[in-house]
């Protein structure tokens, strides 16, 4: 029988031939507006007006299958801190577009890979909020909103070796986590009391479990009644920003605790009541915020560490009976989306292996784009490696 753990693979890629300019380090640069000219003509697949772009991952997660979409709002928002984050943020004819392009790439995900024992399917999007150490390089441009639509072979994954549980970045899933450690109760009373879920229904840790992986561990998680058709219904979406509103009223409220004792409810909460009634009285989490406070005056490196805005990871993906999983986590820093269920990338300069799996992956990245031109959801692309249409 397979042992049951998290799974580092290694996913290898092209070199990226881009000059960095002298006084930039890499993660600035690659953050920019100029970088995202680079993105858009060398891997963009398709963009339309509501400045949505998808693009084919360079850097990638799975040589199966993997693309992103951004909102690249780099060229009409150019103060970095004034970007959209989070799909709170984004307009509501955006998110209109937004959903019905995820509906319409995990639409196909599932239909190529139709057995969840042969595939793990997940879609994502993270916060690139200007979260990080003030000191670190790059603060001010890490500001765009994306999403990640990823397949990695199941076979694979049982063949990969077993990654090392205590490594940092796959602490952020679950009984590591700061909300898990201390606040599991108040955690997940908040979500049930806030959030009025009729699609989403919670699930069970064991029911949200890759047993492959052992991961989601600890997280909230609901299924998606009625699987794939539900994506269809904009009603599903409207819930799946109602689990995100409901994530960042908690974080805001307990980091506000955090670096003010006592401070007032934040500001345009979305849940004032279950606020002040589940969290704000409640003395295991005004306890935990005191004790994340008290270590911040006396570590000069744990304070530092801290993310004070609301940084997030929220995905949708197939559990090994074949139901559609939502969860939630906060994001560590350097904690990758795909870690949430266990899957550690190890990304490896390798132009020979990657032009091998090259064109299979192009040609699912084609189809994609062709559904969705076919959709009204955009205008393709050409690049060095495929045509506009």
């Amino acid at each position: 029988m397979t042992q049951s753990g998290p799974r580092e693979i290694l996913t290898p890629y092209r070199a990226i031939p881009l000059d960095v300019p002298e006084g930039m380090k890499h993660n600035e640069f690659f953050n920019s507006t100029e970088n995202l000219n680079d993105l858009a003509h060398n891997n963009g697949l398709l963009v339309n007006s509501e400045n949505l772009l998808l693009y084919r991952k360079a850097l990638g997660h799975s040589t199966e299958f993997d693309c992103s979409i951004i909102h690249n709002t780099s060229k009409i928002i150019l103060d970095p801190l004034g970007r959209p984050v989070r799909r709170t943020q984004v307009a509501d004819n955006v998110k209109h577009v937004w959903n019905r392009m995820n509906q319409t790439i995990i639409d196909y995900m599932l239909e190529q890979y139709p057995d969840p024992g042969e595939a793990l399917i997940l879609a994502g999007e993270a916060s690139l909020d200007a979260t990080w150490p003030l000191t670190s390089p790059g603060v001010p441009s890490i500001r765009m909103l994306h999403n990640h639509f990823i397949v990695f072979p199941m076979e694979e994954l049982r063949n990969a070796k077993l990654a090392d549980a205590n490594n940092p970045n796959l602490t952020d899933g679950g009984q590591h986590s700061l909300f898990q450690a201390y606040m599991h109760d108040v955690y997940r009373g908040f979500f049930d009391k806030a959030l009025n879920l009729k699609i989403l229904k919670p699930a069970s840790e064991p029911d949200a479990r890759i047993e492959l992986t052992g991961y989601p561990q600890g997280l909230p998680s609901w299924e998606i009644q009625g699987g794939a058709d539900t994506l269809k219904d904009v009603h599903f979406w409207k819930e799946y920003d109602e689990v995100l509103k409901g994530f960042i009223d908690f974080y805001r409220t307990f980091f506000t605790q955090v670096s003010t004792r006592n401070a007032p409810m934040p500001d345009d909460v979305y849940f004032p009541e279950e606020v002040e009634s589940v969290l704000l009285f409640n003395n295991d989490f005004m306890r935990t915020a005191k004790k994340v406070r008290d270590n911040c005056i006396v570590d000069a490196k744990y304070a530092n560490a801290i993310r004070w805005q609301p940084a997030f990871k929220q995905l949708i993906y197939r559990n090994d009976a074949g139901k559609l999983i939502v969860t939630i986590s906060q994001n560590s820093i350097g904690n990758a989306i795909t870690e949430l269920l266990g899957v550690v990338v190890n990304r490896i300069p390798d132009a020979e292996a990657y032009a091998r799996r090259e064109p299979a992956l192009i040609g699912r990245l084609l189809e994609v784009r062709r559904r969705l031109i076919e959709a009204d959801l955009g205008d393709g692309i050409a690049t060095a490696y495929w045509p506009k249409e």
